[in-house]
């Protein structure tokens, strides 16, 4: 005998079913989380690298089943590299999209702008500006950094400009941004510690095309090595090109910039990379194999085919790592908290100690918002770029 369901009777025991406290038969809403990069603008290289980063991580999350059941939607903003769309993009994602989450602004001259407005509600913030007032336990408790600091790439580079090349009369030239002028300011307190003063500092506009007053002042100066603070590949570019047409082989020890992909093409020489150093990360530093840590290598051959043509990756592989791990972050303390709750998002970032990802191993506490290890920014030899990554510049 066949037998045919009531539909009347299939409806009342599906209600009955799904009033049991234990089981939902509604589907759970995304999670959703708030991605303020400048996938436009003079700052476009790294943040459309970073978002490469966070998308692959989101598509490994959902097809895993999402975080605690929910999906994760992506809420992302393009602030161009504009404060003030920064802080206008903010107050979308949390009173529009009303998000759980926030990463960036991906720099610091917008995290400045936003990170207060950000604060104030109480949402939790993943930093990843390297300026050191990007973070305050008291006045922003919610923003934990992801990336290294301003000051971890100011002492590694001091430590090896007097340390390992044994050079104690210090040019400082930065720009005149804010970060360059911050930069400045902090390198040569670094120095101070040291019992260093520099003998020549100064501050330089970004867009000026000609180096030679300021680098043949440093020379004048009696500088033995020249540490440059900018994050700007052009004005770096002209540094390096205007010390090698002067036949001035000092030593340049500064900015991970310096070592940056897109600064080849600018130079008259590609030797004029020679005898330069940079700051840079041990997750992204191959030893004289060509090895590279083996979580690093893991995320690189799982995504290369989507950052080109499957050949060698052209720029620095730690944007994309570092992307990665914001989202493996969120994911990380939303299950650990078991909600979304601001409160308790915050209290599992401040108890994660240790936390493996592919740019960083990070730890946090209750008074410290710096997830970032000090002793994991190294050194490398600005003209060593090879599929991304760096060699260690020798100790």
């Amino acid at each position: 005998m066949r037998w045919y369901p009531i539909p009347g009777v299939v409806a009342a025991i599906a209600v009955a079913i799904c009033a049991l406290p234990s089981l939902s038969c509604q589907k759970k809403e995304p999670l959703k989380i708030g991605w303020l990069s400048s996938l436009t603008g003079p700052l476009s290289t790294a943040a459309i690298a970073e978002n490469r980063g966070v998308e692959f991580a989101v598509e490994e999350i959902n097809e895993a089943g999402g975080i605690n059941g929910q999906k994760i939607e992506i809420v992302t903003r393009d602030t161009a590299g504009d404060p003030t769309k920064a802080v206008n993009f903010a107050k979308e994602l949390i009173f529009v999209d009303k998000v759980s989450a926030i990463i960036g602004p991906v720099n610091s001259g917008e995290s400045l702008a936003s990170i207060p407005v950000v604060a104030k509600e109480g949402i939790p913030n993943l930093i990843i500006g390297t300026l050191d007032e990007l973070t305050d336990p008291v006045k922003y408790p919610r923003a934990f950094r992801a990336i290294c600091t301003n000051s971890q790439w100011i002492n590694a580079a001091n430590d090896y400009a007097l340390n390992v090349l044994k050079k104690s009369k210090i040019a400082i030239i930065a720009d005149t941004s804010g970060y360059g002028t911050a930069t400045a300011k902090a390198a040569a307190a670094s120095l101070a510690k040291s019992g260093t003063t520099p003998v020549y500092t100064v501050l330089v506009d970004p867009n000026k095309t000609d180096l030679t007053d300021e680098m043949n002042k440093a020379k004048a100066s009696g500088a033995d090595v020249v540490m440059p603070w900018s994050a700007s590949t052009g004005l770096l570019a002209r540094l390096l090109n205007t010390r090698g047409d002067m036949g001035w082989n000092v030593p340049v020890v500064g900015h991970p910039v310096l070592m940056a992909a897109p600064i080849r093409p600018l130079l008259n020489k590609p030797d004029y990379l020679q005898n330069a150093f940079a700051a840079g990360y041990s997750s992204m530093t191959f030893d004289d194999s060509g090895k590279l840590p083996e979580a690093t290598t893991k995320l690189r051959d799982k995504i290369r085919g989507r950052l080109g043509d499957g050949g060698e990756i052209g720029f620095s592989f730690w944007w994309v790592a570092l992307g990665y791990d914001t989202v493996k972050l969120v994911e990380h303390a939303v299950k650990t908290a078991g909600s979304t709750e601001p409160a308790a998002i915050e209290k599992a970032f401040e108890n994660t100690k240790n936390f493996p990802g592919v740019y960083a191993t990070y730890s946090w506490g209750p008074g410290e918002r710096n997830g970032y290890p000090a002793q994991a920014v190294v050194m490398n030899l600005a003209g060593s770029f090879k599929d991304g990554a760096y060699r260690a510049a020798p100790h």
